[in-house]
């Protein structure tokens, strides 16, 4: 498969694994946090949505030639609670993500989901209740997008997290964006990644699942405003299933 053997050199380099970094998308390079931010803009990501509270929407991915997905969902400043799956053919979902943000606004939800260079759609379910809709949109991902994330591969050692443990990183008031990057060597990935603000105060979370770490490592990006921030891994697997972290500003 293209993808895998991309990936098996960038992580050669990082005594890494993760998913591919396969894409097709132009985009002019990333130079300033203002063009990161604008990238994760909806408008710019592709076909937006507006999703009410108990619906959903999914996007359809039928190029097997290309493989990473940016995700991005946001509101009017109100929370957002939502449930993004990757779907494979008509029964598989090898990977769930759940998503919620306290201010989708401030802190918008934005990952990038791997779809196995195979045709995939993704699914956007807004668990929350009827009066908080959210704006979702979803497509494949832009060079510049995947670069950053393979950047980060490259350039952190990553931190090793035993099924059940706990890992936290702090953040000065000069950073705006962290990114973290989970996968596991092919095994299955459950975990959860917080941003605190305040004794476990948190202001945004992810949790993941998938049977393989390797394949559907997961990406996201957190908005970080102020000072006091950390954001927070914990493994919620057992003890045999550890991962991988790599945490860094943006």
């Amino acid at each position: 498969m293209k993808f895998f053997s991309g990936l098996l050199v960038a992580l050669t380099a990082t005594s890494a694994n993760a998913f591919t970094t396969n894409a097709p998308r132009t985009a002019s390079p990333k130079t300033a946090l203002s063009v990161t931010a604008t990238e994760w803009d909806l408008a710019n990501i592709g076909r937006s949505v507006r999703i009410e509270g108990s619906s959903r929407e999914h996007w359809e991915f039928p190029d097997p030639n290309q493989e990473i997905v940016q995700v991005g969902i946001d509101t009017n400043g109100r929370p957002a609670e939502s449930l993004i799956e990757l779907w494979i053919g008509p029964d598989w979902t090898p990977m769930k993500v759940k998503a919620y943000t306290e201010d989708g606004m401030m802190r918008p939800i934005q990952t990038l989901i791997g779809t196995r260079n195979k045709a995939a759609a993704i699914d956007i379910n807004n668990t929350g209740p009827g009066d908080f809709p959210l704006n979702a949109a979803a497509a494949y991902a832009g060079p510049s997008m995947v670069g950053q994330r393979a950047d980060l591969l490259t350039s952190n050692q990553g931190r090793y997290i035993e099924g059940g443990a706990v890992h936290s990183v702090n953040f000065d008031a000069t950073v705006d964006q962290v990114q973290v990057l989970l996968y596991t060597d092919t095994r299955q990935l459950n975990a959860q990644v917080e941003l605190l603000n305040g004794p476990n105060n948190f202001k945004q979370k992810y949790e993941v699942f998938t049977n393989n770490g390797l394949l559907n490592s997961l990406y996201v990006i957190f908005n970080a405003p102020g000072a006091g921030n950390v954001v927070r891994v914990t493994n919620l697997a057992p003890l045999e299933f550890p991962c991988k972290a790599f945490i860094a500003s943006v």
